[in-house]
């Protein structure tokens, strides 16, 4: 008779634990030296930095932090905290749950990154050492010992497997009362684990509100940063906080949540979202985010195409423009050769339809090509559009789009007697031209991510997948791969056309520069590529998250001039080195680079 088990899926059951820090300190003094430096950054934000306010933030005042001092208040305050919880602190446990070492050092870089970058900034700016004041000494001097510390801790390896809600075996192996992974590993190993006892609904949705409450805060912190100085800071402190905040299984534990009222979720993001136009005083940053929605929607659409049918799209932003141009054409622009002005949701219906269209003639010809032949001939597709809209002045081809002048002066748009052109009063708060296009463009949001949905978790979006793994083992188990390709490519073009409608009234201008393969700016077929493959491919909230960094970056540091993109292709390196799944990945894409982490142990036992 032959007895098989499976042993628990724990991350690192079968790997051995690496104890030694990188330096020759013991770890219980590495462990106080690094709580007693967060301890003494948050003192030191309360000092005054330096000298004179002519370094913006104003970093002169006592008593009250300011400007880059803020930051490095939240990554001392994450120091200490993470401090004290690897002392198993009462209390503080449950902001450890896979353990309190790793993110001790993530959190200790944090503030030593954003300090000493203030610190050389301040020097640079005012011309040198000599213009800090005693803050800014003891500031440097103490991310110094809390990073020196953290660094004598030990090392565990490897990380332990995030939640993922597609695992249908998720319930079995909740997280156990151990406070890190260590434990959990011992406890699986002995026999005595225990799964948690689940929170309360209630809480659970209490959390979910907090979570977005926390991300809004943060998103509006980062879109309405004053000067560049502060931004980057903020993305240092961001990105280094969120990766201690995922060492500590916060992360993990917030996706379990979230992922058991999915519903919820979704719709709690929507409202934390129409909440931004009301934080703003004025349209400024409305704009950013109108435009990022734009980008994040064209996006999902091609998440579509590449992330869950698994073909490379490179001209995915033509049908942006095709969507763009057909309703600009149709909305009353005097530069329009048709006399015509549709209404919005004619315009819209025009746009899509299209692109539809569009997609089908491109598709049909092309999807019977795989792999880098398929990518060529979208490519080609991307440039022809462009090419030929330039041409259809007059001149080189029929009167059409006014060449490379393109189509200029389109109306805003009027729904039910609605002019999202001008300001209205809604409950107190003066609501702009960019704030009513952002709730527009939100609404819209809303039905491509209901579609992508609906679509994913439908029999084409199986058969999508299973394309994407293999298409030669679908195609023998009966799917017809070419009618399923060009489903999912006229899906992504009409995705893409629909928010092309909204941007062409958004823009009041539609020229075929805009709509380039790549480009120091988005939107362009290079950035939303970039967009669902660094968000995460398959997913919603990848490409949401993925588009809306790549939008937002770029335009705040445009004061890196030729560097920028320099920056930018650095820090897509780094990305792809530490996280080749994307921001926001599913278990099934993890493993794809990540087996050695997830390969499960078979035990066999033979007997009479």
């Amino acid at each position: 008779m032959t007895t098989q088990t499976t042993a628990p899926k724990t991350a690192g059951a079968s790997a051995a634990t690496d104890t030694s820090g990188l330096i020759g300190i013991p770890p219980h003094i590495g462990r106080a030296l690094a709580t007693g430096g967060g301890v003494l950054t948050v003192v030191s934000t309360f000092l005054a930095w330096t000298w004179t306010a002519e370094f913006p933030g104003d970093l002169t005042v006592y008593g009250y932090p300011g400007g880059l001092q803020v930051l490095v208040l939240i990554a001392g305050a994450l120091t200490t905290l993470f401090g004290l919880a690897s002392y198993g602190v009462k209390g503080l446990r449950w902001l450890v749950p896979a353990g309190a070492d790793a993110a001790l050092k993530f959190a200790a870089l944090a503030a030593f990154a954003t300090t000493w970058y203030t610190v050389i900034a301040i020097s640079a700016q005012l011309g040198g050492l000599v213009n800090l004041e005693p803050g800014g000494y003891i500031a440097a001097v103490a991310t110094l010992i809390a990073v020196l510390g953290s660094l004598a801790l030990p090392f565990e390896r490897p990380e332990p497997d995030p939640f993922d809600p597609d695992d249908t075996g998720w319930e079995q192996f909740k997280h156990t009362t151990a406070h890190n992974w260590q434990t959990v590993r011992a406890a699986f190993a002995t026999g005595s684990a225990r799964p948690v006892r689940p929170l309360s609904s209630y809480v659970e949705i209490l959390i979910i509100v907090a979570i977005l409450a926390i991300a809004l805060l943060v998103f509006t912190y980062g879109i309405g940063t004053e000067y560049d100085e502060l931004f980057v800071g903020f993305l240092i402190t961001a990105g280094l906080g969120f990766a201690a905040l995922n060492k500590a299984g916060l992360v993990a534990q917030a996706t379990e949540i979230t992922s058991r009222h999915q519903n919820i979720t979704v719709c709690g993001a929507f409202v934390a979202a129409a909440c931004f136009p009301f934080t703003q005083s004025d349209d400024q940053y409305a704009t950013l985010g109108v435009y990022i929605l734009i980008f994040a929607t064209v996006a999902l659409g091609l998440n579509i195409v590449v992330g869950l049918a698994g073909l490379l799209d490179l001209g995915y932003v033509a049908f942006l423009g095709v969507g763009a141009y057909a309703a600009a054409l149709v909305s009353g622009s005097p530069s329009s050769p048709f006399d015509v002005h549709f209404p919005f949701w004619a315009a819209v219906i025009v746009g899509a339809v299209a692109s539809l269209i569009f997609g089908v003639l491109i598709g049909a010809p092309t999807l019977r090509l795989r792999g880098d032949y398929l990518a060529i001939v979208t490519l080609g597709f991307g440039e022809i559009f462009r090419i030929t809209a330039n041409n259809l002045d007059g001149t080189s081809g029929p009167d059409l789009t006014n060449g490379s002048n393109g189509v200029s002066s389109i109306p805003d748009l009027k729904i039910l007697g609605f002019d999202l052109g001008t300001q209205h009063d809604i409950g107190g708060f003066t609501i702009g031209r960019f704030a009513n296009y952002f709730f527009l463009m939100l609404i819209i949001t809303a039905v491509v991510v209901l579609v992508f949905r609906r679509s994913g978790d439908s029999r084409i979006g199986r058969a999508w997948v299973a394309i994407r793994e293999d298409e030669t083992a679908a195609l023998a188990m009966g799917i017809n791969g070419f009618r399923v390709k060009l489903i999912a490519f006229a899906v992504g073009a009409t995705l893409a056309g629909l928010a092309g409608t909204v941007q062409a009234h958004v823009t009041y201008t539609v020229t075929p520069e805009q709509y380039l393969f790549a480009g120091t700016t988005p939107p362009n077929s290079a950035f939303l590529l970039a967009a669902v493959v660094l968000g995460g491919m398959g997913t919603i909230a990848g490409p949401l998250i993925g588009a809306s960094l790549l939008f937002l970056i770029p335009n705040k540091l445009q004061f890196l001039g030729d560097y920028q993109l320099f920056a930018f292709g650095l820090a897509l390196v780094l990305l792809m080195r530490f996280r080749p799944e994307g921001l926001i990945a599913n278990r099934r894409r993890k493993l794809e680079f990540h087996e050695e982490a997830e390969a499960p142990t078979t035990l066999s036992k033979t007997g009479a």
